[in-house]
């Protein structure tokens, strides 16, 4: 399993981005996908995560409402939309996979995700 993150860049507050992340070596409905962040000196921090089919999604409570989760297994692809971005969304966002979805907290156990992607830098800044 091999994912590959992308979309990162700088880009002020207020603005939106829209992160991708691409799946090879599996099948993508095998599959729930998370994305995480982390900034330097701190945790990985779960954003949301997304479940199988793609009919189930969980977010935290810092990006609830501006960020949304969505796949496309035709193209082995979870998009995150990210909008309204404020400077404390600034780190290096990364996928992973795993192969049971957990809806909750639960969703961003580090340890249940088996495969992750190299992370994407998000920089939200004036």
């Amino acid at each position: 399993v091999q994912l590959q993150a992308s979309g990162g860049g700088l880009v002020q507050p207020g603005a939106s981005l829209r992160l991708s992340c691409a799946g090879s070596g599996f099948t993508s409905d095998y599959y729930a996908i998370g994305w995480f962040r982390q900034v330097p000196g701190q945790e990985r921090e779960g954003v949301s995560c997304i479940n199988r089919s793609g009919g189930i999604s969980y977010y935290a409570d810092s990006v609830k409402g501006r960020f949304t989760i969505s796949r496309d297994n035709a193209k082995n692809t979870v998009y995150l939309q990210m909008n309204s971005l404020k400077p404390e969304d600034t780190a290096v966002y990364y996928c992973a996979a795993r192969p049971s979805f957990a809806y909750g907290p639960s969703c961003f156990r580090v340890v249940s995700y088996a495969s992750w992607g190299q992370g994407t830098l998000v920089t939200v800044s004036s």
